[in-house]
Formats: C-alpha cells, sequence, structure tokens
C-alpha cells in the first residue's frame, strides 16, 4: 500500500514560496488503475516526482509502512514524457542494464510489447520517432517489475490508434498485485480504462471517486471533472463576442 500523509510541497519562485501541493492524503492499493487529473500547474507532476523522492515535501510518503529509499524504491517505476532513458542507448543494451539491476525484470512482457509495437531493438533511442520513445518509456516501466507504475502525459506524441492499443494491452497484461497511477489530460479516452479518479486543483486534493460510484450517478467522468472544476460552457462564446465587439 502506498500513503500520503499531509503532503506539503513549496517552490520557490521570484515572488517567493509557492504553494504547489497542500495537505494531501492519499492512499493507494494493489491492484488499483487510477487516473490522475488537475488543470495545468494543478500539481500532478510534483506529486508523482515527489512519491519518487525527486523533490523534497514535508509530510509522510510510505510504501508497505516504510519510508521510500534504496531498500524499497525498486517497487515504483515511472514513465515520463520528458523521457528517462539513456538516448545512446537501444533497447536491447537498455534490456540488459535493466536485468542487471533488477531481479524483477519481466522480460517476456518486454519481448512481447516490443514485438507488438515494432520497435527497432538495436537502433539508438535517439533515432526513435517521439512516438516510439514515448512507446519504449511506458514498456520499460511497465517491464521494470514495479508493484506501482507512475505515469506522468505518457502519451503524449502517439496516435489515437497507438493509445487505444496500449490501453487494450494494459489491461490484458497486468497482474493482480501491479498498480497504475496515470496523470493525463486525456479523460475520455481513460474512462473506461480506470477505476478510480483522483481530482487535484490548485495543488488540492479536489476529489476522490470511483468510476463505480459516478457509474451509480449515472455520471460520465468527463461530465464530473467539469462539474469538480466549475467549468463555464459559456466561456468561449462570451471570449468571442467581447473580441468581436473590439473589432
Amino acid at each position: 500500500m502506498l500513503e500520503i500523509r499531509s503532503l506539503n510541497k513549496y517552490y520557490n519562485s521570484e515572488k517567493g514560496k509557492v504553494h504547489a501541493l497542500k495537505d494531501i492524503n492519499l492512499t493507494i492499493g494493489h491492484g488499483e488503475i487510477i487516473g490522475l487529473f488537475g488543470e495545468n500547474g494543478a500539481g500532478k507532476t510534483s506529486l508523482l516526482k515527489s512519491i519518487l523522492g525527486f523533490h523534497s515535501y514535508k509530510g509522510e510518503i510510505l510504501l508497505d509502512g516504510k519510508i521510500i529509499d534504496r531498500s524499497n524504491i525498486g517497487k515504483l517505476s515511472f514513465a515520463t514524457c520528458e523521457h528517462s532513458f539513456f538516448p545512446n542507448l537501444s533497447p536491447k543494451e537498455h534490456k540488459e542494464f535493466y536485468q542487471m539491476h533488477f531481479g524483477t525484470f519481466r522480460l517476456k512482457r518486454f519481448e512481447a510489447l516490443m514485438n507488438f509495437f515494432e520497435l527497432p531493438m538495436n537502433k539508438p533511442l535517439k533515432a526513435y520517432s517521439t512516438g516510439q520513445k514515448n512507446q519504449f518509456e511506458v514498456i520499460m516501466a511497465l517491464c521494470q517489475g514495479a508493484e506501482y507504475i507512475l505515469m506522468d502525459e505518457p502519451f503524449a506524441g502517439n496516435d489515437v490508434f497507438n493509445r487505444e492499443d496500449f490501453y487494450k494491452v494494459l489491461l490484458g497484461i497486468l497482474e493482480p498485485e501491479e498498480t497504475i497511477f496515470l496523470s493525463t489530460h486525456l479523460i475520455e479516452e481513460v474512462e473506461h480504462f480506470i477505476s478510480r479518479a483522483v481530482l487535484l486543483k490548485r495543488g488540492q486534493l479536489r476529489s476522490d471517486v470511483t468510476t463505480l460510484e459516478l457509474e451509480d450517478e449515472g455520471k460520465s467522468l468527463m461530465d464530473y471533472v467539469k462539474e469538480m472544476y466549475h467549468y463555464r460552457a459559456d466561456r468561449v462564446s462570451k471570449a468571442l463576442k467581447e473580441m468581436g465587439g473590439e473589432l
């Protein structure tokens, strides 16, 4: 179980301290597929990177009751659109590197996903297209053997067909103990893939709801998100009217 207790994150800026995450309390169990949603700057990436120990923070983050350190960090993996691989190495070399450092590396899954997405094994990753790089990033996160797989906009640069394939493949390969924590703006695409939605707004936990609860209320995930963020449907028409009035 991943437990986040009273998490606060501050950044220094020219205007002083920015409170990026405010008293976040969240519990994530095994076998969940969770969508992390929020506007730009809501704190999604800050939350994921705090869990991974990339950021300093105030509060407590526990993995199976223990502080996350070198002894258990291997239970977490990360896929990011910023990319975390070595660009001069090939997938084959990455596979060998991961096998050396992670005894839990899923070789059969790695080979199957590389074949499924037709990614060249011996080509340096810097020569991959943006979409291929993102696919490989996700593949490595899924094959590390981690129990908690964190993803930050991993499908940026991939066409809709490849994204749809990824959702289907993920549902087909995940083991009961594996958890996905996915930050994305593609709300409608992942609605039927996730089992739970966590919403952040201005660094605060705005909502934590299961898709089953939404289904019982007869609400779509998109409608719920709009409701939580007080989306104004007339915003565009008003802006166009105002701009038209100025011309």
